[in-house]
């Protein structure tokens, strides 16, 4: 199977444009594609996992990469998928974001001479003359045609600022920019990206002519990739410092019965004849196939040693007779006991569980905290120093662990 059919195969690929052309170039490894990176924080999260792993894919073919880092473009807010607007960064907020991202990606990609390349549109768009962009590229852009885009459309009724309509313009720029410097010659996005996409394929035919060759392939993730990276409503991220990689592996662990199989196509590189022999799975094997997504994901962000680690603790966790040590674990000093004991509202916030006493008190009120087991229903429950040790497990909801001893 070659790599086209296989990114079909996969359920990957959701709309293209003249697909006869892309599969053609794809398979010879022969297109310089790009995927954006708006830098709204300082980690990617799960939700960009399809797009990495598919970089990956198409590298290992012999195609190039170009990993668009959005450094112009997060100062605008994409409302793709958007309710509201997105909150304002400043320039140097988008910057630190920028270098975390770039740190990242190279887990993924190779980066080099005649490798992937990064670039940050900032670089391009921030140098810009308003007036020069509007008859260069506005007068290629039918106002008509821009607000029945989908990602305009949703946004109408509770209103789109002037400052996100220019968006499908900015990121349009970003593809006749990278075709004519870069040799850029596809165009990679999520779903919802569709129009904002085309629009980039229609400036360059516009503006060069409508031999250019230039391609859009959008994946499906506005389904299955919208809920990637979302967990009881925080962010998945891939930075262990935000996400520790047992949490990361847990993630996984705990998908839907029902998304395993799609995950374990679209995200690993597991050969399509063993994902095929999985398809049938039902019982303990799914859950054994849920081991082997949260395994492969957690080893190709973290490496195969924590991937390890969090399986171990996982099987600590669920009688399988794992190393509790490997579980992520806060060390307490006598400085949290007062009296020698310490109040389980403080010991959830010491152990990262809750933000604060409030959240703490809330957690507690409504059943969702247990201690070694045991459901912890009173407020001012304590607990004495001499249980952490040997160490404590605290149970927060039904999937989040932690284990706290005494330094």
């Amino acid at each position: 199977m070659q790599l086209y059919e296989e990114l079909v195969a996969r359920g990957l690929i959701a709309q293209v444009t003249n697909e006869d052309e892309i599969r053609e170039m794809i398979n010879a490894g022969k297109a310089t594609f790009y995927i954006g990176f708006d830098c709204t924080a300082d980690s990617l999260t799960a939700g960009h996992f399809m797009a990495l792993t598919l970089m990956k894919r198409l590298q290992m073919a012999g195609n190039k990469p170009i990993a668009l880092i959005g450094g112009g473009t997060t100062m605008i807010g994409d409302p793709s998928g958007r309710s509201d607007m997105r909150k304002m960064l400043t320039r140097e907020d988008i910057d630190h974001n920028a270098e975390c991202f770039k740190r990242q990606m190279e887990r993924f990609i190779e980066f080099g001479e005649g490798k992937a390349q990064m670039v940050n549109n900032a670089d391009w768009l921030l140098e810009l003359n308003y007036v020069d962009l509007l008859r260069e590229v506005g007068a290629c852009f039918s106002v008509n045609n821009m607000l029945r885009a989908e990602c305009y459309k949703q946004r109408m009724e509770k209103g789109l600022s002037f400052l996100e309509f220019n968006y499908m313009i900015m990121q349009s720029y970003d593809f006749y920019h990278l075709f004519q410097s870069h040799g850029c010659n596809m165009q990679f996005g999520g779903n919802d990206q569709w129009s904002n996409m085309l629009g980039g394929t229609e400036l360059i035919r516009r503006k060069l002519g409508k031999d250019a060759h230039c391609m859009t392939i959008t994946l499906l993730t506005d389904s299955q990739g919208n809920k990637m990276g979302k967990t009881a409503g925080n962010a998945v991220w891939l930075d262990p410092n935000k996400t520790s990689p047992y949490d990361f592996y847990q993630y996984w662990r705990n998908v839907e019965d029902g998304d395993v199989m799609k995950c374990i196509r679209m995200l690993t590189f597991l050969p399509m004849e063993q994902i095929s022999d999985m398809d049938g799975w039902e019982g303990s094997q799914l859950n054994k196939a849920k081991e082997i997504l949260a395994w492969e994901l957690t080893a190709l962000v973290h490496g195969e040693e924590e991937a390890n680690k969090a399986q171990e603790a996982a099987k600590a966790l669920f009688g399988g007779g794992g190393d509790k040590a490997n579980m992520p674990t806060t060390e307490l000093t006598i400085d949290n006991f007062g009296d020698g004991q310490i109040g389980i509202m403080n010991l959830l916030v010491a152990c990262g569980l809750a933000p604060s006493k409030g959240e703490a008190r809330r957690l507690v009120q409504q059943g969702g905290v247990s201690v070694n087991d045991q459901k912890v229903t009173d407020i001012d429950a304590k607990f004495g120093c001499e249980l952490f040790v040997e160490g404590v497990i605290i149970k927060k909801g039904k999937k989040v662990f932690h284990r706290a001893v005494m330094n």
